[in-house]
């Protein structure tokens, strides 16, 4: 594979051996995106001339014996996050000259660690979409087909890595904004568990950049390696200095496991509130198969497994209110109107996503609580179990669709038509609970799209999917440039 598709710890040990120099990597970095960023899109803000002052200066740290674990090697950085000097809009137009003063945390992590900042990477308006389009920036493309998405919120960054934009990129999870453009591109990524890594200056315009305990939202690594991941994700990782006064590291347990035949595996395919098209389904079987024969134990069903239909419920409650906290009053009664108005009988996950939006604290509460049921059931499952693979969305990347109303848009599943954000519900699955997801190629559709699935796992347990993925990446291969 030509050195612009490596991964970082290929890159890192050509480094280290002298083989090639960060200055050298950078300039190839950047003139591959000077020669194929036209058609896809993914680097809406560059920053090349500090990027290549960061190359000089890693190797002049490199000719003075120091190191680091991403000395010299070049990165990039969802838009969202904050980077001082370069425009922070969440691709909102009445922000597009916001410039930030200070670095996010997890930019500073990227900079302590010797990353070279490429610049940062397309989203969609407010970081809302399943797609990476805004009127600032135009829309990113998926580089396997330029006429479909390469998926929200973090699209930018799945694309570029896809693209051989740089050897790994940061973004956040949502609502699979990590795992859906990971899934949709053919890349990996890792949703961490809730809290593990620290969120500050991944704020929107022109909010501060503070401390904040967010209710469902992580940063998170993407690369083109699970080992990859896991090299991130030690960067990321551990508390804000900001709200402990001091840093220190934070020692996630092992791995459970370290060979494959030893990993206790669930396998779901099906979920109450949307089918699975036959493309992923395809992958997720692939990756069953690839566990058995490397003698793990597979199951297919558990009555321990929370019920799916109330998590997704729960999920759309706890997403949509939140997004929608802050909402006007008008608007606001309108929709509580239209929320009394539902039969109760509604179970609906656009009912769900309509009562979310007017939700009391008391409702609030209420939810909270259900959640840490399930939360219970959880950790019941990982005591059987060490992970659970399922689809990351229904479908592989689907065409680009700009329907002012999002609420009118609807995902095609084999041929039949669903409510669009509909397709969220498998992201919600670890996202509700707070668990640790990492995304994998699984191979590709029929279309020869790339298709991927999520290995999700215990809280706080982030090296167990992470090693699982590693695992599957020698037996099934990994990423692929696209053709």
């Amino acid at each position: 594979m030509e050195r612009i598709f490596q991964t970082a710890e290929e890159l890192a040990a050509a480094l280290r051996a002298g083989e090639v120099t960060s200055v050298e990597l950078t300039d190839e970095v950047i003139a591959r995106i000077e020669r194929d960023d036209k058609a896809i899109n993914a680097i809406c803000v560059p920053d090349f001339d500090r990027a290549r002052a960061a190359a000089r200066g890693a190797d002049k740290a490199r000719a003075r014996g120091e190191d680091g674990p991403l000395l010299g090697i070049p990165v990039t950085v969802k838009e969202s996050y904050n980077v001082a000097g370069l425009p922070t809009t969440w691709g909102m137009p009445p922000h597009r000259n916001y410039l930030p003063a200070e670095d996010a945390v997890q930019v500073l992590r990227l900079r302590a660690a010797g990353a070279v900042v490429l610049g940062k990477t397309n989203v969609p308006l407010g970081l809302q979409d399943v797609q990476s389009f805004n009127e600032i920036y135009g829309t990113t493309n998926n580089p396997w087909d330029h006429g479909r998405t390469s998926g929200g919120s973090s699209g930018g960054s799945a694309a570029a890595l896809a693209s051989g934009f740089g050897a790994l990129s940061i973004g956040s999870d949502l609502a699979g904004s990590l795992r859906t453009p990971a899934h949709f591109c053919g890349v990996y990524a890792h949703k961490p568990s809730l809290g593990l890594a620290p969120n500050r200056g991944m704020v929107a315009p022109s909010a501060p950049a503070l401390p904040v305990d967010l209710d469902l939202a992580v940063v998170g690594p993407m690369a083109r390696s699970a080992r990859d991941l896991t090299l991130l994700l030690d960067v990321m990782a551990g508390p804000d200095p900001l709200t402990l006064g001091v840093a220190y590291d934070l020692k996630l347990p092992p791995a459970r496991h370290e060979r494959l035949g030893d990993f206790r595996v669930l396998v779901l395919d099906e979920h109450p509130m949307i089918p699975t098209g036959s493309a992923v389904r395809a992958a997720v079987n692939r990756v069953a198969d690839a566990l058995a024969d490397g003698g793990a134990h597979v199951e297919r069903h558990s009555p321990l497994l929370p019920d799916l239909a109330e998590a997704a419920e729960l999920y759309m409650h706890l997403l949509i209110s939140g997004s929608t906290a802050r909402f006007p009053v008008e608007p606001y009664e309108q929709l509580r109107a239209r929320a009394a108005g539902l039969s109760p009988d509604d179970r609906s996950l656009d009912a769900a996503r309509l009562r979310g939006m007017v939700f009391s604290h008391r409702d609030w509460v209420e939810t909270n609580n259900r959640r840490e049921l399930h939360r219970h059931g959880w950790r019941q499952l990982f005591a059987e179990f060490d992970a659970v693979v399922s689809p990351v969305t229904p479908t592989p990347a689907f065409p680009h669709d700009h329907s002012p109303d999002p609420r009118e848009r609807r995902i095609d599943i084999d041929g039949v038509e669903y409510p669009y954000f509909d397709q969220l519900v498998w992201a919600g699955l670890a996202t509700m609970p707070g668990l640790p997801a990492t995304a994998v190629p699984a191979g590709r559709s029929p279309e020869g799209l790339p298709v991927g699935v999520q290995l999700i796992g215990p809280m706080f347990g982030d090296r167990t999917p992470l090693r699982l993925a590693e695992l599957l990446e020698q037996r099934m291969g990994g990423f692929q440039p696209p053709e």
